[in-house]
């Protein structure tokens, strides 16, 4: 339906849909001080709007709000119908405590009672 359209109105059409799926992500990707909304992510990537970002490729972090998600390596990224494409090697969840290094006890008490 749309190849019946001018070129011009197409070009806004798609303008268009590129700026709401931009303004709708709360996603977004951080490299060093530069800041980049992500238009969709699934398992193994990002897509990111091709005409605003640098080939990306290293470590980033991946921030839902003010709240850091969790951070990944890309290897590889692609331009594809004006959409960068950015294909993940690892992508490692932020947690707010460290690893634990041993095996917690399911039994184990909660706390314990101090002498008085």
């Amino acid at each position: 339906m749309l190849e019946f359209l001018p070129d011009e109105v197409r070009d806004g059409l798609k303008a268009a849909k590129k700026r709401e799926a931009t303004r709708k992500s709360r996603l977004r990707v951080q490299v060093g001080g530069a800041v980049f909304p992500i238009l969709r992510m699934w398992e193994g990537g990002i897509a990111l709007d091709a005409d605003f970002v640098p080939k990306l490729r290293g470590l980033v972090d991946v921030y839902d709000g003010a709240k850091h998600v969790f951070q990944s390596l890309i290897v590889a990224s692609t331009v594809e119908n004006g959409e960068l494409i950015c294909e993940f090697k690892r992508s490692t969840a932020v947690a707010d405590k460290a690893a634990l290094d041993f095996c917690r006890d399911e039994n184990a008490p909660v706390g314990y009672l101090g002498r008085q």
